[in-house]
């Protein structure tokens, strides 16, 4: 059964590298979320020995950083890893975590001013007049910002689950760390619009469309995974038992245990956070309106007395 051996490793016609986590992957693993959190913890101080613990970036933020790259060692060592290794579908689980979980979590973040103040004096100089250039306030335009994070998260998803890039995958431990690391920053991106810091979210309306126009390309692919007549990834990189062990019916039910899986968390993360949106939104609108305030017009927009109406109209009517 497709489900024990995800979990027996009897079935391995996807495994590449080792399940240890080591080699080149994780060497970019430990450098890249040492330096992540290096920079992110020197410019939260920097902003806090300022500003006041707890100001402009509050704790919740950091603990949720934080969470993002515990999340993200956790995707790339120890069982879920193993899973990955195995089976096509504890590969796309591996992705989901990416895409579903870090990236929001490192989004939530909002590690944009922290990074910032982490920089040298001159880093920091240069990218304020990139933001206050041309292109700068271009990129920085809601409309614009939700076209490029929604279309990085859908060319990123489908580039690497073609045939061809994912086959390289496959052999090659190097380019297997970058598709992690695009899929992370792609995520990022695109969460960052919504979870990200006040001023550079979405309103509620553009941050649901976008997501819902997001997840459209992302249910296309994993539909065409779980429907399709045959397996899509035959690796040609293992023994003549293996590569025939890809068009067993085990092999194309592990396929659609993986289209599933990136079907379902991908739509049901998309609805919840819809809803949070939209619950977040009706507050913010709940808040702008005063306390005690009358929502409805007065019957009479005429300042005049009662009486003095009273008195003009019987004057009028003689």
């Amino acid at each position: 059964m497709p489900a024990l051996t995800l979990l027996t490793g009897e079935f391995v016609p996807l495994a590449h590298g080792g399940t240890d986590g080591t080699g080149l992957s994780g060497v970019v693993l430990v450098v890249s979320t040492a330096g992540l959190l290096a920079t992110y913890g020197r410019g939260v101080h920097e902003l806090w020995l300022r500003r006041g613990i707890g100001a402009v970036v509050p704790a919740w933020r950091v603990v949720s950083f934080v969470t993002g790259i515990v999340a993200l060692g956790a995707t790339q060592t120890g069982p879920l890893h193993t899973m990955a290794e195995r089976s096509f579908a504890g590969h796309m689980a591996q992705h989901m975590v990416l895409l579903l979980m870090v990236g929001p979590l490192l989004a939530a973040g909002a590690a944009g001013l922290p990074f910032a103040l982490a920089g040298p004096r001159w880093l920091r100089r240069r990218w304020a007049r990139w933001r206050v250039g041309a292109i700068g306030r271009w990129l920085r335009r809601p409309l614009v910002l939700a076209t490029v994070a929604g279309t990085t998260q859908s060319l990123v998803l489908w580039l690497w689950h073609l045939p061809a890039p994912y086959r390289a995958v496959l052999r090659d431990d190097a380019l297997h760390a970058v598709q992690h690391t695009t899929f992370v920053a792609a995520a990022w991106l695109l969460w960052s619009t919504v979870w990200g810091a006040q001023r550079h979210r979405l309103p509620g309306p553009v941050g649901i469309l976008l997501l819902f126009l997001t997840m459209l390309p992302a249910s296309a692919l994993a539909a065409a995974l779980t429907f399709a007549p045959e397996p899509l990834y035959p690796t040609g990189t293992q023994t003549t038992a293996d590569r025939l062990a890809t068009t067993t019916p085990d092999a194309l039910a592990d396929q659609q245990w993986g289209g599933l899986v990136m079907w379902i968390p991908m739509d049901v993360a998309v609805l919840v956070a819809a809803v949070i949106l939209v619950l977040r939104w009706f507050g913010r609108l709940d808040r702008r309106t005063p306390a005690g305030r009358d929502l409805m017009p007065p019957e009479s927009s005429d300042p005049t007395p009662p009486d003095e109406r009273d008195r003009v109209t019987r004057k009028v009517t003689r």
